[in-house]
């Protein structure tokens, strides 16, 4: 979990980096190497590594525009990940889906730019496992922001009535873009919504990836043994803004800083170190071997061939 973390800190580190390039002195989204909007999850990682510990590569995730710590916990291609952001015909769908966009049928892996989108894909899913006698489980992550959607209360209904294999898993950071959640949402915590399904709830604070891996194991074992779907939502922090380029002015004064106070990844180094399940020099070794690892991603798609123009309406359905 703690080497994931770091891995997808590392990575949208990089991203983030690379991002503005060629992109001055005027701004503008579609020039420079990575095109198009950028979203990163730096601080929300607890959650997907978390959830995913539990996953094998049957199990089905659908994911949001927010989706690499999701994706890298989820164990999709780190290069051809990588390859897909910066529009390269190397990437998971060569180059035509961009970070929002991402597909790894090798793991089970999509995420969608469209807000609840991936809710009725996953509770498919689970469907077609329970048709069809087959093992795994299904998982939608969403923002807290989704829960708002027609789609979303849609999809958990049926995964109550059928009795699916399904985890829906809100990300809380707070924002939806640039609206809070006690502003949008007239509850508190949208664990409490399951009761409308008759299925369990749980909300677990403070981005806490040893708790949302307990609480996302008990609700994985029930989906295994045939119990029907769980819904947990977690509180995270979103470090960076909604998306690469936010001033931000809508947070509240000193909110920001006091997130970076907790960190989760320092966190978690301080409690591996203290709860003596790692050394410092095992910590190191982790952290270094990531950096290594994103490297070698970033420069695998740098160096692979832009996807080619005469190819866009290939793999494309029409009449």
């Amino acid at each position: 979990m703690y080497r994931n973390m770091v891995t997808s800190r590392r990575f949208e580190e990089a991203i983030a980096k690379i991002y503005f390039e060629g992109k001055s002195p005027a701004f503008n989204m579609a020039n420079g190497p990575i095109p198009g909007e950028m979203h990163l999850s730096d601080g929300q990682e607890p959650v997907a590594v978390g959830v995913c510990a539990h996953l094998t590569p049957e199990d089905v995730v659908t994911a949001t525009h927010r989706p690499h710590h999701q994706a890298i916990a989820k164990g999709v291609d780190l290069d051809k990940m990588a390859a897909e952001i910066f529009g390269k015909k190397t990437g998971l769908s060569g180059g035509r889906g961009g970070h929002m966009h991402l597909f790894d049928d090798d793991v089970n892996f999509a995420c969608s730019g469209i807000i609840a989108q991936g809710m009725g894909p996953a509770v498919g899913a689970a469907l077609s496992r329970k048709m069809q006698g087959k093992p795994g489980v299904a998982v939608a992550f969403v923002g807290e922001g989704a829960v708002n959607q027609g789609g979303w209360h849609e999809a958990m209904n049926l995964a109550a009535v059928w009795n699916l294999p399904f985890i829906c898993v809100v990300e809380d950071n707070g924002w939806g873009i640039s609206v809070s959640k006690e502003t949008a949402s007239s509850i508190g915590s949208h664990a409490d919504r399951a009761a409308a399904y008759g299925i369990p709830g749980k909300r677990i604070e403070g981005n806490d990836p040893y708790a949302i891996f307990e609480a996302a194991g008990e609700a994985i074992a029930r989906a295994r043994a045939g119990e029907g779907p769980s819904l947990l939502e977690c509180e995270t922090y979103r470090l960076a803004g909604h998306f690469m380029g936010d001033a931000e002015a809508y947070r509240p004064e000193g909110e920001k800083d006091a997130l970076f106070e907790k960190d989760p990844i320092p966190k978690m180094r301080e409690r591996l170190l203290a709860d003596g399940a790692a050394s410092d020099a095992e910590l190191n070794t982790i952290e270094e071997e990531s950096a290594a690892r994103v490297d070698a991603a970033i420069r695998f798609a740098r160096e692979s061939d832009d996807a080619a123009p005469e190819d866009a309406l290939t793999r494309v359905f029409a009449a």
